[in-house]
């Protein structure tokens, strides 16, 4: 399981932001700018970002496994995209519901694309563990 949770919090970190990205480019914004919201959970009053793109990665990729990880020992194995959205609902509620309205930086992100990210997120790991599951026999 640690191994599946690994690998697919991994390709979701990278492919996660997908949404909030396209979103930026087609209303002509910073598609940087939720990386560097990301970034003041660890460096809440830095703006340079050069300070805030590392922080945002070591951010960003350890939340990302974490969740892997809550999401591998959660989703069953059958039917784990279906269940993946509510889960990824929940953490969306959590990562920007609960903890990010707490900094500026991410309180001004635009709602629906990061909903779209953490929904894009949660799928891409019920996808990939779901494949390396689907490799091994049921227990």
């Amino acid at each position: 399981m640690l191994v599946d949770a690994l690998a697919a919090g991994a390709v979701a970190a990278v492919l996660s932001g997908v949404p909030s990205t396209a979103h930026a480019l087609l209303h002509r914004e910073n598609p940087l700018e939720a990386s560097l919201a990301a970034g003041t959970l660890l460096l809440a009053d830095e703006d340079r970002i050069s300070r805030l793109l590392p922080a945002a990665m070591l951010a960003h990729g350890a939340l990302s496994l974490g969740w892997a990880l809550v999401l591998a020992a959660a989703l069953p194995r059958r039917r784990a995209v279906a269940w993946s959205l509510p889960a990824g609902l929940a953490i969306a509620a959590l990562d920007l519901g609960v903890v990010g309205r707490r900094y500026p930086r991410i309180r001004a992100l635009a709602t629906a694309p990061q909903v779209l990210d953490h929904l894009a997120y949660a799928a891409t790991v019920a996808v990939v563990i779901s494949r390396r599951r689907s490799r091994r026999p049921a227990r």
